[in-house]
């Protein structure tokens, strides 16, 4: 693969080894929408700002405006790049930001060394029409080939031969996570949306808590987390806590991880959807002010106006209406904390979602799964 290319879906190459496989270690909107402001985790994001936007309150729009942060994502990309779907369907790349820059340190646990990996990665496609919505989560220990790309300060970083997924972003950042994004799947990405740690855990907290209930005991000091099976009411360290154990459920890999990260986000949907926001300014300004200090954007999402346009155009999503799978992978016989694309099975999901069409089932049978399913469901 050539440095600059964006070709149809990047697969690692085989595996490098036949030794005995391990077990990995580890807007305006209406008031009969707001049932539907959570897409997914960026969504967490955009609720809240979407809904106060309708209220007109001049002041604390600008306010709100000044906490957004941004990327421009396509100037650092330039052209060469997979071509914009020209259907009406969208993809967006959303990262979770493990950095343990700031007030992150102590609820993500290890060091300060001034890198940062996405830790979390879904490749949302929102079909034509903007009724249903595809999530392919991507396991941050996929072993890719990244390519050569320029980071948002204008260094060139060279491409790397079955490199993991998240080493694109502590890489290059937010530039050369979509570069590679868009490499691995032949999508062009349209929006880029990034959530970090705290502002995670403060989204929730305002959120009065999100119901889940478990099946299993989940404890694991490493995330600060012990529940017992049975239902509950997670705040904000309980639900970080969560989407990052690796080792307190399953099989101790990623993979387990993921699946509980989509069982969450489908909770933080319904928590979304049974609180009336509107009814309630002062919940409504916290979780928007939360929200917009909390994400990340690519310059085009960069304002209140902007995410209000783009959430208005996500409302006809029902929780009901999104698919969520994990990309297809086995685990790398050569290294049990890495992860391998299955070739044929990963173009069948990339391939559907080219032509707008749904994820056939047969293409996520099988494979690598985490054993983590149906641990945790929405309370």
């Amino acid at each position: 693969m050539s440095a600059d290319s964006t070709p149809d879906p990047g697969i690692p190459g085989p595996p490098r080894g036949s030794g005995a496989r391990h077990k990995a270690k580890g807007r305006r909107r209406k008031p009969r929408s707001r049932r539907r402001k959570a897409l997914l985790v960026a969504a967490w994001s955009a609720a809240g700002v979407v809904v106060l936007g309708g209220t007109g309150a001049g002041v604390l729009f600008f306010k709100l405006n000044g906490n957004l942060q941004s990327v421009n994502i396509d100037q650092a990309l330039g052209t060469d790049r997979p071509d914009k779907a020209d259907d009406g369907s969208e993809n967006i790349l959303v990262l979770g930001s493990d950095t343990r820059a700031g007030g992150n340190g102590k609820l993500g646990g290890g060091a300060d060394d001034g890198t940062a990996r996405s830790d979390t990665a879904m490749i949302v496609h929102v079909h034509k029409g903007h009724k249903k919505a595809s999530v392919v989560s991507i396991p941050r220990d996929t072993l890719v080939d990244r390519p050569e790309c320029t980071g948002t300060d204008g260094t060139k970083h060279p491409a790397e031969h079955e490199a993991m997924f998240n080493s694109a972003y502590s890489t290059g950042g937010a530039a050369c996570a979509v570069k590679t994004a868009e490499s691995v799947s032949g999508l062009r990405m349209d929006h880029y949306l990034e959530v970090d740690f705290a502002g995670f855990q403060h989204l929730v907290d305002d959120l009065g808590g999100v119901q889940v209930t478990t099946t299993k005991d989940i404890q694991d000091p490493d995330s600060h987390l012990d529940l017992k099976a049975g239902a509950h009411t997670l705040d904000g360290e309980q639900a970080l806590g969560l989407v990052r154990t690796r080792h307190g459920v399953g099989d101790g890999s990623d993979l387990g991880r993921i699946q509980l990260q989509q069982a969450f986000v489908k909770a933080l949907m319904q928590r979304v959807g049974s609180l009336g926001l509107l009814d309630n300014p002062k919940k409504l300004y916290d979780i928007a002010d939360t929200a917009t200090k909390t994400v990340t954007t690519d310059s085009d999402l960069g304002s209140v106006n902007s995410l209000m346009s783009f959430a208005s155009g996500l409302k006809g999503i029902k929780p009901g209406g999104m698919d969520m799978v994990t990309l297809p992978v086995q685990y790398d016989p050569a290294d049990a904390n890495r992860v391998l694309v299955e070739k044929d099975k990963a173009a069948q999901v990339w391939s559907a979602l080219k032509r707008d069409k749904p994820i056939p089932a047969d293409a996520t049978e099988g494979g690598a799964k985490g054993g983590a399913d149906g641990v945790v469901s929405g309370g």
